[in-house]
């Protein structure tokens, strides 16, 4: 699966503020995180980008910070991972029939990669997205990429928590509000409405109907 090196150098911006992690935090993984889980699952998560503290530091996804405290207890109480808390990239914990990946793969200023470096990593975003039968996406810019990934056309295929999306290939991508801590603060997110996102995912990931 095509993946960016280490020290890709496609995004400038992305590139100094991971030479200053570096420099300042040296036991950082501070590089593109990779995608965790295994490569056959059929349901891919797709986030944002790595928090500074959080992937940014620990080389997994959502491990570390506010967002992964949420999303690793919704997955495991739908039996998608073997433990309720992600502490580090070699703490044992395991998914089961799930990945979950970011649009962009290295930590942006300000947790806001810009649209060019969204679309650069648009080409390692692609291959992720062909073996998963559901996508669950959250938050609009992760919906965006992932439209753009597929070669789809944005307005058919509108963002909205709880949206559910039937693809050209028979996947299914079901919208989510991002796991943030502003969103889960604001209950703009409660655990309720995440939880039914996955509940439904879950319900998908067994149809028939998928690929």
């Amino acid at each position: 699966m095509t993946r960016p090196a280490r020290n890709c150098a496609l995004c400038p911006r992305l590139v100094a503020l991971r030479s200053r992690v570096r420099a300042t935090h040296p036991a950082y993984h501070a590089a593109p995180v990779p995608a965790f889980g295994p490569a056959n699952a059929r349901l891919l998560v797709v986030g944002l980008a790595p928090g500074m503290h959080g992937a940014n530091a620990s080389g997994r996804p959502f491990t570390g910070d506010h967002a992964g405290v949420l999303l690793y207890q919704t997955l495991f109480d739908h039996g998608f991972s073997s433990a309720p808390v992600s502490l580090s990239a070699d703490d044992g914990l395991q998914l089961y029939d799930c990945r979950i990946t970011n649009a962009v793969k290295c930590l942006p200023p300000d947790n806001k990669p810009v649209a060019a470096e969204v679309n650069r990593c648009n080409a390692f975003l692609r291959p992720e997205l062909v073996a998963a039968g559901v996508l669950i996406v959250l938050g609009g810019v992760a919906h965006k990429a992932v439209i753009r990934a597929l070669g789809l056309r944005q307005i058919d295929y509108p963002f909205g928590h709880e949206a559910e999306h039937r693809l050209p290939d028979g996947q299914v991508m079901i919208d989510s509000y991002h796991c943030s801590r502003y969103n889960t603060n604001t209950r703009r997110l409660t655990a309720t409405m995440f939880a039914n996102v996955f509940a439904r995912a879950q319900q998908r990931v067994n149809d028939d109907l998928l690929p």
